[in-house]
């Protein structure tokens, strides 16, 4: 007896778990695979409907704690990006990872330092809104240290 092909569209109004059933167009076709599937399979179309989007809605502890997990691996640059100044960095003065945005606030001079000077742009994915304002406090800290071409953009 052939098996039917079942197809499970998306329902923005649902709340998917791991086991969920959804049907995706892939380049061989529509594929239905779980959740859970999808997640390993294809992290970042699963993270981007999620965020993006906002048309996909998993639940927290079961599907996207292990989505940004998933995502770290599979495209560690689309992973940054997104996490932004949300990112645990191993920062000067610090015994343990720390996120981003504290000595981003904290100590700006010192995280510009750290940043720009000290070859770290390729750690954490700053905004040019972010960079904006890093480079304004910066600039009226202690103008010395900023680079020209950073002073020229909050110009």
């Amino acid at each position: 007896m052939a098996e039917e092909n079942v197809f499970y569209p998306l329902d923005s109004e649902k709340l998917y778990y791991s086991n969920d059933e959804l049907t995706l167009d892939t380049d061989d076709g529509p594929v239905t695979m779980k959740l859970g599937v999808w997640i390993c399979k294809d992290p970042v179309r699963i993270h981007k409907m999620v965020i993006r989007e906002k048309i996909l809605h998993l639940d927290e502890m079961e599907l996207l704690n292990p989505l940004e997990s998933k995502l770290r691996r599979a495209d560690p640059e689309y992973f940054k990006r997104w996490m932004g100044l949300r990112l645990v960095i191993d920062f000067p003065g610090y015994g343990t990872g720390v996120v981003a945005k504290i000595p981003f606030e904290n100590d700006p001079v010192g995280f510009y330092k750290w940043w720009r000077k000290g070859k770290h742009e390729d750690k954490v994915h700053l905004s040019l809104a972010n960079q904006v304002v890093l480079f304004q406090k910066v600039s009226m800290m202690d103008s010395k240290i900023i680079l020209k071409k950073d002073l020229e953009l909050v110009r």
